[in-house]
């Protein structure tokens, strides 16, 4: 076993990046006497809105709630369809679910993990000529998710999108900052959705999301998903929920938000150190984005003895996680055919194999070197 221990990620190395500026923004919280919906909220989402490139933002209590009030927003809900990829948080499909609607899972590409659009494409057709599992009227909207920072290719798929006449929600839970094509995440769809957990590249000390939209009529029926439905305090025009960001969470993502360019440089700059030193023959890296801003939420390898690896990487002291260990159509509680009526075999494939190594701005390039090197010297598959 090693002496030195290296983390995957290491939330607490953000904070006292910036400890004072956040412990002065959590000081003036907690003086205001306005905890919830108050002027920090507001001001983020302001200066959230301008950063993605949308003309509003909404704060809400995490990215599963952002994602749900999204799609209630566009009017989905119980017995609508969903498309979307099964290698992903399971938050993803939550989301979905807490509409009513359910998902229908598309294939990813062998070579991102993203969302294979040849697959959403020929799968598109084939319901709208009759020949899919669900009704083609059925199918309100596509929910593409911009996985380990990297874009999905949003030129092609709004081109997808406009011919089927569906609405895009993009799932930017692990992209924030990241673009295509120069434009940020979340700007192309109907709606952004973004998670502020405490691991992603901009994230609070507990839950918090966003959505971000530049249609004023949306805006108004996510803000009264977001508060039971008020238009008037305590009058509820329709039925809503109770998902609101707080003052302190706000406050913490401002002070945050102005490091996230520079952070996202720094997780950039380990990518490609490690791309440069890594060079064993078993192991799959990631590519950058050449027509756009890949920003590492996770820099995920992949590796056909994905479990040998990590076990030895862990006696080497380095930490890594699997995202994700299991395709949510295989898990128990979503394992109906119905949401994966097609053999989804590169999905399977990333499960099998991606590993995430230690990403976080803070991490040193000595530590970077060495976990490069404890790759390099292990004997591969048995």
């Amino acid at each position: 076993m090693s002496d030195r221990t290296i983390f995957q990620c290491n939330p607490r190395a953000a904070y006292e990046a910036q400890a004072s500026a956040i412990d002065a923004a959590i000081q003036r919280v907690l003086h205001s006497e306005r905890y919830i919906l108050g002027p920090e909220v507001a001001a983020f989402e302001v200066e959230f809105a301008a950063y993605v490139g949308c003309n509003h933002a909404i704060g809400v209590a995490n990215g599963t709630d952002a994602l749900a009030i999204a799609l209630k927003a566009l009017g989905v809900g119980p017995g609508d369809v969903v498309l979307t990829v099964s290698h992903t948080a399971v938050a993803t499909t939550v989301g979905i679910r807490a509409t009513g609607a359910s998902p229908l899972f598309v294939d990813v590409d062998e070579q991102h993990g993203l969302m294979d659009l040849d697959a959403l494409e020929g799968l598109l057709f084939a319901i709208r000529d009759g020949q899919g599992a669900v009704p083609f009227a059925r199918i309100k909207a596509i929910v593409p998710v911009h996985l380990y920072g990297r874009c999905v290719d949003m030129t092609r798929l709004a081109a997808i999108a406009t011919e089927f006449s569906l609405p895009l929600v993009e799932d930017c839970a692990q992209a924030h900052g990241a673009r295509f094509e120069g434009r940020p995440a979340g700007s192309f769809g109907a709606f952004g959705c973004f998670s502020f957990y405490p691991t992603k590249n901009l994230g609070a000390v507990g839950d918090g999301g966003a959505l971000v939209t530049s249609d004023p009529n949306l805006l108004e029926q996510a803000r009264l998903q977001r508060e039971y439905g008020w238009k008037q305090r305590y009058i509820s025009d329709v039925e809503g929920g109770n998902s609101r960001l707080d003052e302190l969470q706000a406050a913490l993502l401002r002070v945050k938000l102005t490091a996230l360019d520079t952070d996202n440089a720094a997780r950039v700059a380990i990518a490609d150190v490690y791309r440069a030193l890594i060079n064993h023959p078993a192991i799959s890296l990631p590519l950058p984005a050449p027509n756009g801003q890949h920003v590492y939420h996770q820099f995920a390898i992949r590796c056909g003895a994905r479990d040998r690896l990590q076990a030895y990487l862990k006696d080497k002291g380095i930490g890594t996680l699997v995202h994700y260990p299991c395709a949510i159509h295989e898990q128990p509680a979503y394992a109906n055919q119905s949401f994966a009526p097609l053999p989804l075999p590169r999905t399977k494939m990333w499960s099998r194999e991606v590993l995430s190594l230690p990403m976080f701005p803070q991490l040193e390039t000595a530590a970077v070197e060495y976990v490069a090197a404890s790759i390099n010297s292990w004997d591969g598959p048995a």
